[in-house]
């Protein structure tokens, strides 16, 4: 349906509709203190709604609301100082089918914010803040992976406010985890691989691995393997043009590599998983199930 919607609102631009995402938030504070829980148990109440009564679009919106999850694993706490995990989630229907794809997967070690009981959360992308500016961030990223998937390059506008944010995380007090770093993931390193000029064939095929692959699966299989593949053997041509902690790999094989593999492991040309093999080694053992078949 979105799809259509999509199309629709292409050509006859209008009135946005409804919000963009449809988050659902889940709160474990068991390493914490009982005053610690007592003060945060209408926390993940409040992160929710927020999410999904914003309009992070603005009134560019069109369609049905994003599915995300937010998984909150509180790890410290002092008087009104907290530190968590979060896990990321969000998902795409398969146009024509019952299936739904994973779009991301991410587990963010690297949320430190300021909280009191009640809080009010106002939306303001502006101006940093460690509590909500994290929420807006993984919005627009969740918001652009999701147009990109429909439309070429579509999620740019949301991937930019990404990284406007990032950037204010990285030069605010609470940097860790917003300024780039060495580590596997930071948010900052994704946005800006996102934004950057030898990623942008890669989103192209990202894509076609969507739109025309998944979402014409039950149609056209020939046609939706091949675009599959093309991302692979297009990601094997840059491969050794890119940092091998690159961010923005490592999060798109983490979060695709399962469906990738039960789309091509029976693909007659053999040399698509050892391309895999080598442009994603994390996940070597399950591609030489494949091989091994």
């Amino acid at each position: 349906m979105k799809k259509v919607l999509l199309i629709i609102f292409i050509a006859f631009s209008s009135v946005s509709f409804a919000q963009e995402l449809n988050a659902k938030v889940t709160v474990n504070y068991e390493q914490l203190k009982t005053s610690a829980k007592d003060k945060l148990v209408d926390f993940g109440r409040y992160v929710e709604d927020y999410l999904n009564n914003n309009k992070f679009a603005g009134s560019n919106w069109e369609g049905d609301p994003i599915n995300c999850n937010f998984s909150i694993f509180f790890t410290s706490a002092g008087e009104t100082s907290y530190g968590a995990q979060v896990v990321i989630t969000s998902q795409r229907p398969v146009y024509n089918s019952e299936n739904s794809s994973l779009m991301l997967l991410v587990q963010d070690g690297n949320w430190n914010f300021d909280y009191s009981q009640n809080q009010t959360f106002y939306f303001n992308p502006a101006e940093f803040n460690p509590l909500l500016s994290f929420l807006d961030y993984y919005a627009y990223v969740i918001i652009g992976l999701d147009m990109d998937s429909y439309v070429p390059q579509g999620g740019t506008e949301y991937f930019n406010r990404a990284s406007d944010i990032a950037i204010l995380g990285s030069n605010s007090g609470a940097s860790k985890g917003w300024a780039l770093e060495t580590s596997s993931y930071n948010k900052r390193g994704l946005v800006e691989d996102l934004l950057r000029s030898n990623f942008q064939q890669f989103r192209t095929d990202f894509y076609d691995y969507h739109y025309n692959g998944l979402d014409i699966m039950n149609e056209d299989k020939k046609s939706a393997i091949h675009n599959i593949v093309k991302l692979v053997k297009n990601l094997d041509g840059i491969y050794d043009k890119i940092s091998r902690m690159n961010v923005l790999m490592k999060v798109f094989f983490d979060t695709k590599y399962k469906e990738i593999f039960n789309y091509v492991k029976d693909y007659p040309d053999k040399s698509v998983l050892q391309l895999l093999k080598k442009i994603d080694p994390a996940h070597i053992s399950t591609y030489d199930q494949g091989l091994d078949n």
